[in-house]
């Protein structure tokens, strides 16, 4: 980077593992926040480490690297004497102590605010936990996927005369790695302002019901349960789906009235667009089915390529890929979204990972690895 990051002087120290926590700290660390991540040697570190498929040596893994980029690997014990005390000497010198353990286990491993604040008044702690640290679940184990099933995702996702089905993603984890983050830099710069820290909270459950959205606002109020619409449908706009063409899918997001004139226009029907079954938004809705057949008819006579020549940035239109596709995109080279980097385990090869999403003055941020264990204890702990 040509310039200094914006979190550049801010020290994270974060008892994380696996997936949702590290995600979040990793986008720090992205922005210049110099994460210690703790590692307990007599587990071996973050499980994370030993996540097949894809390993690394003994010790490292394709998924460990998916998440740790740039921060630094600090072994201790948070439960010896020795490891205690270098912890709270740590403490006075940082911003915020980060976690994403189960609800009960921050206080007692107090890495709570009211055990810390007499250490260091400013700290911020940042607790990420599957359903919060202060009610029944408290103590319960949680991941992504029971948060989709239990939060309704599950029940809109997927064909209608289908079972409930989950995200192929792990959405849940990175959308509450992100809150994490959020709420974490928005606490350090409320600690900078007052000179008192204090305890921020995220959870699964809590980030995903939220994400519902709008349409748990329609359910509040109207009493309207959304649905699962065929091929992935917006549950209001139409068309706001897949589509099949010759030799594949589009997925087409006609949100405005103008966006469905052009397609008519596309697709060498200007007619529908005065066709009473097709006119507005809510005449399509009426007729979703119809809108559907009457636009594959035509999709169906060329391929995907073919059309999206014609869609492409004048209909928010785009083509149905797998992962491979996906990342073998032209685009995603052009803006830099994959990067190379050297990583002593895989000799003769470079490892290769996706670039952070941020940009700061037009530039992308990109680079790094995620360290040895405990590559920065001797270094932390002097």
């Amino acid at each position: 980077m040509s310039q200094q990051l914006p979190l550049t002087g801010i020290r994270i120290i974060a008892v994380e593992q696996y997936g949702a926590g590290p995600y979040g700290t990793q986008l720090l660390a992205d922005l210049g926040a110099e994460v210690i991540k703790i590692e307990n040697p007599g587990t071996g570190g973050d499980v994370s480490r030993f996540v097949s498929p894809h390993l690394i040596g003994d010790k490292d893994s394709q998924f460990f690297q998916t998440f740790n980029r740039n921060k630094k690997s600090l072994r201790l014990d948070l439960k010896s004497d020795e490891g205690r005390s270098a912890f709270e000497e740590l403490v006075k010198t940082a911003d915020a102590v980060s976690n994403n353990l189960r609800g009960d286990l921050p206080a007692k491993l107090k890495i709570d605010y009211p055990s810390l604040k007499t250490i260091n008044p400013k700290i911020v702690c940042a607790h990420l936990s599957a359903y919060g640290r202060d009610n029944s679940r408290a103590a319960w184990p949680g991941y992504d996927y029971l948060m989709q099933a239990e939060a309704g995702f599950c029940s809109v996702t997927g064909e209608p005369d289908g079972p409930p089905v989950r995200f192929g993603l792990s959405m849940v984890d990175f959308m509450t790695g992100s809150m994490f983050a959020t709420g974490l830099v928005s606490a350090v710069l409320g600690a900078e302002r007052t000179g008192e820290g204090c305890d921020v909270d995220v959870s699964l459950f809590d980030t995903a019901l939220h994400q519902v959205s709008y349409p748990a606002t329609w359910y509040l109020n109207a009493g309207d349960i959304v649905t699962r619409q065929p091929r992935g449908a917006h549950p209001a706009i139409v068309p706001s789906q897949l589509m099949e063409a010759g030799d594949g899918w589009i997925m087409f997001c006609c949100q405005t009235q103008k966006f469905w004139e052009r397609v008519a226009e596309i697709l060498g029907h200007p007619e529908w667009v005065e066709d009473p079954r097709f006119r507005k938004v809510e005449d399509r809705r009426v007729n979703r089915a119809l809108v559907q057949d009457t636009m594959e008819a035509v999709l169906k006579t060329n391929t995907v390529s073919f059309w999206m020549e014609k869609f492409g940035g004048y209909v928010p239109a785009a083509p149905v890929y797998d992962i491979g596709q996906a990342l073998e995109n032209d685009y995603v080279h052009e803006v830099e979204m994959v990067y190379e980097d050297k990583h002593e385990g895989m000799p003769g090869q470079k490892i290769r990972l996706l670039s952070s999403p941020y940009r700061i003055n037009g530039e992308r941020l990109k680079g790094g690895i995620a360290p040895e264990l405990g590559a920065h204890t001797d270094e932390l702990l002097k």
